[in-house]
């Protein structure tokens, strides 16, 4: 044998012993051994706001820096819906107590089960999805409009059992100003739901679309299988993020590992079927399994990380990064940012699985600079 043929022989040889091991299925973790490099420092954190015994999810920052949060009504007992931190280290509840008011039944200008706010341009959007106990819709899911200036009622929009049917938990909403629309995710049967603010008119999108259904996973969260009632959770369509400029809407279910994104110019084109909206549904990629997710001026989209109690970012090229790890990151809920600091709650949903009056949840915030660029 010639120099060059035992050359390639030794080569070949090689390459099949170095061949990686393919397992059967993917690992539950997509991004288990994913090197992030240098991420912030825990101690760049800083609590904003606790609450002793009240399951905080949402939370938004006006633009003129008021900070609401909100409570759903998971359980009995479920003190206030929605709430304006004052900056003298109160709260108030918002627009007034009567509205947070709750005694068993839906009544006119009273919230029944807030799942998440929003600010936006000078209004407080309020999503409830209408399901205390997340037991089934009682009248009809809503979304209330109030007017930060005047803390008044400015609209209302409700949406029947053809668009948040019973079995439905509205999640979390965007505002499309380019549009006129909001979009609305459904995590309790997997869809979207457009809202034409013009009309006043809803519908129900991608209701029957893999990209809005939770996929077969249990995630673990400090080593431990997360379950509900001795059971796998299945969290559909959850957190949702719009890239104006782009003009791309992006969505994920919680209990999943893959992110998705289509065209608002598709999901606002009424004349296209449902198969040829699902059709314009891109297939991102793998992620972490988040709960809410946002974008910042410069393009990054952040979500949690909720088995490692992380925050991480995924670059407009498309690269996971990991903003920053650690203990008080306990179920990073929902996302605003004021500033260039993020600001999250921590809703500990994995261990809220009996009494809360003597948890503490909390809002933090983190700078995004000099971290993110």
């Amino acid at each position: 044998m010639n120099r060059l043929h035992l050359l390639l022989s030794c080569l070949i040889l090689l390459a099949a012993s170095c061949t990686p091991y393919l397992p059967d299925k993917e690992p539950e973790d997509p991004l288990e051994n994913v090197d992030y490099g240098e991420i912030a420092p825990i101690d760049s954190i800083t609590k904003v706001f606790s609450f002793k015994g009240a399951q905080v999810t949402g939370v938004t920052m006006s633009e003129d820096g008021r900070l609401f949060a909100s409570f759903p009504r998971w359980r009995e007992g479920v003190m206030f819906s929605v709430v304006e931190i004052q900056g003298d280290g109160t709260f108030r509840q918002y627009p007034n107590p009567d509205w947070n008011a709750w005694t068993g039944e839906p009544k006119p200008n009273q919230f029944t089960c807030v799942q998440s706010v929003v600010a936006h341009n000078g209004s407080l959007f309020v999503l409830d999805p209408a399901s205390p106990m997340m037991e089934g819709v009682v009248g009809n899911a809503a979304l209330y409009e109030f007017d930060l200036s005047t803390n008044r009622l400015k609209n209302k929009w409700e949406f029947d059992k053809t668009v948040a049917p019973e079995k439905s938990y509205l999640n979390d909403l965007r505002v499309d100003d380019q549009n006129k629309k909001v979009y609305i995710t459904d995590s309790g049967m997997g869809a979207i739901v457009i809202l034409d603010l013009a009309t006043g008119k809803s519908r129900r999108v991608l209701d029957q679309h893999p990209s809005t259904k939770a996929e077969n996973i249990t995630l673990k969260i400090n080593g431990k299988k997360w379950l509900q009632n001795g059971k796998q959770p299945q969290i559909h369509s959850d957190g949702i993020a719009l890239n104006t400029a782009e003009g791309n809407l992006y969505f994920h279910a919680l209990t999943g590992y893959t992110l998705y994104s289509i065209p608002t110019a598709a999901l606002n084109n009424s004349s296209l079927s449902s198969e040829a909206i699902g059709n314009q549904v891109k297939n991102l990629g793998k992620t972490p399994a988040p709960d809410g997710m946002i974008f910042d001026k410069r393009g990054n989209l952040y979500m949690a990380d909720l088995e490692k109690n992380a925050i991480v970012y995924r670059t407009p090229a498309g690269e996971i990064m990991k903003l920053i790890q650690g203990n008080q990151i306990r179920w990073a809920d929902t996302f605003t940012i004021y500033q260039d600091n993020l600001y999250f709650t921590t809703s500990r949903i994995n261990e809220a699985d009996g009494p809360i009056n003597k948890m503490v949840f909390s809002i933090y915030k983190v700078p995004l600079t000099p971290f993110v660029q």
